[in-house]
């Protein structure tokens, strides 16, 4: 149920453009309202220009933001004398209609304008909504989406039939509005809901009704329906899911991987697990996507598995990278019956993998694209399962969907976006990240956009690296592990939480350390053993776990030994750290020889005294250093 989180103290006292911010984010509030980054919104009013004279603007999200968190800097702002001729056209290519509307802009400096800012300039209102609901777009994509609608809203409503966005989309919304004068509200076929007013609380009330009336309609429809059919495949139990998932995360990055580094996120949410469960669902699933906002980031098909737990976990895993193979050999053959001179093919990995009985997988360049993904089949799965109590679900078809995913407005955003950082889509995990020269890897991995697994015995260090990283760049830019890499236990649970959380490594910089240390009659057996436990044993331990997971992935990977000037030069007074810092040097001499034929490279540094930021420099060992 949609709620209604208008305040009237709050938006009575922002002025026209700061009303719309706040229209849209609570708009924004509800994915089932809006898609992630999907939906616009806009107002009409008067500002007053560079020489002082009063012009009507339309304000409108601009390309690639979220209303859930837009703010004023993130509209458009065109000139609406200069826009609202164009509803006097017959027909407008896309190419033109941009190159049209970059010359009516208001204020320069703002982002790029929608493709569907014509809708908003068109409909005769102030106010106007454009949303994504899914019991609207359920609706719009049952068998007689038109009829469907109607029994929903009557004559409070006109429909157009799906269309790809752009100009003719626009007017025929506009012409709807104008030549019904009683209707309240458009519903697109395949596509989304339009609402308007001309005051900001009263479209915002409509918008949040209008969805209401359709969920109660969707709700009454669904009642003792089984929508994805009886459940077939019971979950594995949570231990079993996650234990499951850290053993076939690897080998679905590995298979993922093929044009570029991928990240994974994972959901075993109850939703997925009945979704995934159902009889029905191998086959709806394949139907094809609801919208163009799903399919951008959902790809037309999921790659359903074939296969349930009582299988065994060793048929999965030899299952996973045909079924992967054959998935992108399936999108090479759909790319080549649909696509237009000059287009290019895009990755043809799945950004969508459905294995039942486990939950979820999505891919994704980055964790957030990654998540992305799976907010958005979320939201599939709910419109899909709707329809289907509706009587059947009716997808874009190939054609309709293919001009979506290689559509060039839609290649335009990509474009825009900055080359990729040397380490997108890698993953690393850092021992002893909580200080030091593992720190100050961490942070600087992240700069160069790798995803970083924070490993150390310190939380309290830990957790701030990570939260600093998050805060520079972004959603799950890092997460912490806390590992004592003395125990077996711990590494091999630190690598685990790596794959759940990202879906593998690439890089581990095996870095954990101590320093102390006293004359050989000085050096105590204690002394001794704690120093090889941590830089010889714990070396060994995350150098283990990390050539397992890079051979599960299969595409290589590296691994940087963090020694000392020790493991090569005398260390007066430090015999312990010394033998155990050359243990160290050998060993990755050793590992390089043995890693070679898989493309899994290691290296090693051996700084000096680093002693900024450093944990290990206390003032005792400082001070018998320096002496």
């Amino acid at each position: 149920m949609p709620q209604n989180l208008w305040k009237s103290d709050e938006a009575s006292r922002l002025p026209d453009l700061d009303g719309l911010v706040y229209r849209s984010n609570i708009l924004g509030h509800d994915r089932a309202v809006v898609n992630i980054y999907g939906g616009n919104t806009s107002t009409k009013l008067m500002m007053t220009d560079h020489v002082g004279r009063q012009v009507e603007v339309l304000a409108v999200k601009a390309s690639g933001s979220d209303i859930f968190d837009i703010k004023e800097k993130g509209f458009a702002l065109l000139k609406m004398d200069e826009v609202i001729p164009l509803f006097q056209r017959d027909s407008m290519t896309d190419e033109d209609m941009v190159e049209y509307l970059n010359r009516t802009v208001f204020e320069q400096g703002r982002p790029r304008q929608s493709i569907e800012t014509l809708l908003h300039a068109f409909v005769p209102f102030k106010h106007v909504d454009h949303t994504h609901p899914d019991a609207v777009i359920s609706v719009a994509c049952a068998p007689d989406g038109e009829q469907a609608a109607r029994d929903v809203y009557g004559t409070r409503m006109a429909w157009v039939p799906y269309i790809k966005p752009g100009f003719t989309l626009s007017k025929w919304i506009g012409q709807q509005v104008i030549n019904n004068p009683g209707i309240e509200c458009v519903v697109m076929g395949k596509h989304g809901l339009v609402t308007w007013a001309n005051d900001s609380k009263t479209c915002y009330d409509k918008t949040i009704e209008m969805i209401q009336v359709a969920e109660d309609y969707v709700a009454d429809k669904k009642k003792g329906k089984k929508v994805f059919g009886d459940l077939a495949v019971q979950p594995a139990s949570e231990h079993d899911r996650k234990a499951a998932m850290a053993e076939i995360l690897p080998i679905i990055r590995g298979a993922v991987n093929t044009h570029v580094s991928n990240i994974l996120s994972y959901d075993d949410s109850d939703v997925v697990l009945d979704m995934v469960g159902g009889s029905k669902s191998a086959e709806v699933s394949q139907m094809g996507a609801a919208c163009p906002d799903h399919l951008v980031h959902v790809k037309r098909q999921p790659l359903f598995v074939d296969w349930t737990p009582t299988d065994g976990l060793e048929a999965l895993k030899k299952r996973l990278p045909h079924d992967i193979k054959a998935y992108q050999d399936r999108y090479v053959e759909y790319f080549e019956r649909c696509k237009e001179p000059g287009d290019v093919i895009g990755n043809p990995a799945p950004r969508v993998i459905l294995i039942p009985g486990l939950g979820m997988v999505n891919t994704g360049k980055d964790a957030m694209n990654a998540d992305v993904s799976r907010q958005l089949y979320h939201r599939a799965i709910q419109v899909i399962g709707s329809s289907e109590a509706l009587g059947g679900f009716v997808s874009l078809t190939e054609k309709e969907a293919y001009d979506i995913e290689y559509w060039p407005l839609e290649l335009y955003k990509l474009k825009l976006a900055p080359p990729p950082r040397d380490y997108a889509g890698k993953i690393v995990l850092i021992t002893g990240a909580a200080s030091g020269i593992g720190r100050a890897t961490a942070y600087r991995l992240a700069a160069d956009g790798a995803h970083i697994v924070v490993s150390d015995i310190n939380q309290a260090g830990g957790e701030e690296t990570a939260a600093q990283i998050n805060k520079k760049y972004g959603f799950k830019g890092a997460v912490f592990v806390q590992t004592d890499v003395t125990s077996e236990d711990a590494v091999i649970d630190s690598f685990k939480q790596a794959v759940l959380a990202y879906g593998g490594v690439d890089i581990v910089v095996n870095n954990a350390g101590i320093a102390g240390g006293a004359i050989i009659e000085e050096t105590t057996l204690a002394m001794w053993q704690k120093n090889i436990d941590i830089l010889a044993t714990g070396y060994f331990l995350v150098a283990r776990e990390t050539f397992k997971l890079l051979k599960q992935q299969g595409v290589g990977g590296s691994m940087v030994f963090v020694c000392s000037k020790n493991s090569i030069a005398p260390g007066k007074g430090a015999v312990a750290y010394s033998a155990a810092k050359a243990a160290e040097l050998h060993m990755a001499r050793s590992l390089a020889d043995e890693g070679g034929a898989f493309s899994i490279r290691v290296n090693s540094v051996l700084p000096d005294g680093v002693i900024r930021g450093s944990s290990i420099w206390d003032s005792e060992w400082k001070e018998a250093r320096a002496k």
